[in-house]
């Protein structure tokens, strides 16, 4: 992001992105309880943060891990042994409703819901040797948030910790559990460049996610 601000406090019309990836799920259901998972030197300046957009909404703040893999996990220590939680990217303000209906609900069915949407440019797999293209048409792009049965994800963090946990379907997926995918939205991206901010921005100004 070439700026010293974490990503997810920079400002997005006005607010950390973070407060806006939080409230998307307010926006579906008022009963959400976040669990805010942050390296513990960034828990006292999101506290100022919270005091200076005046984001007075009950949740819990834990400090996170040396990766994502550890973060999660610690997050998870705080929520009960029931029911469905929701894993979500603090940079991907974007989320649509409609998207974490879809996830909520075929998470309810099938013990978890990934959203994906398809791959649109050409694609190829390169090797220290040569490339060769590959067929877009059986590819995904994975979103957040990620939704599981919260006793099938905390017993699967119980695992040993391999690089190969790019994400909690990953996670969850090697602990033998399949993955049940869902139709996410274009929009729901996940602000790591200038470029990106500048793109978030206009759709959140123009509503159109």
């Amino acid at each position: 992001m070439q700026t010293d601000v974490p990503k997810q406090f920079l400002e997005l019309c006005g607010k950390p992105i973070l407060i806006h990836s939080i409230m998307a799920f307010v926006y579906h259901c008022e009963c959400v309880y976040p669990i805010v998972v942050l390296p513990s030197s960034q828990i006292n300046n999101w506290r100022k943060l919270c005091e200076i957009h005046d984001f007075t909404l009950p949740h819990k703040v834990v400090a996170g891990g040396p990766t994502r893999f550890h973060s999660v996990k610690n997050g998870l220590m705080l929520l009960p042994d029931d029911g469905l939680v929701a894993i979500h990217d603090g940079v991907r303000p974007l989320v649509s409703r409609q998207t974490i209906i879809n996830c909520f609900h075929e998470a309810s069915i099938y013990g978890c819901a990934v959203p994906t949407v398809p791959v649109i440019d050409s694609v190829r797999e390169v090797t220290e040797r040569d490339n060769k293209m590959l067929d877009r048409s059986t590819m995904r792009l994975i979103q957040t948030p990620q939704v599981f049965d919260i006793t099938k994800l905390k017993k699967a963090y119980e695992q040993e910790y391999s690089s190969a946990f790019t994400d909690d379907a990953a996670v969850y997926e090697k602990a033998g559990h399949a993955i049940h995918l869902v139709e996410g939205n274009v929009e729901n991206i996940k602000i790591t460049t200038q470029n990106d901010l500048v793109v978030a921005e206009a759709l959140m100004r123009c509503a159109i996610y």
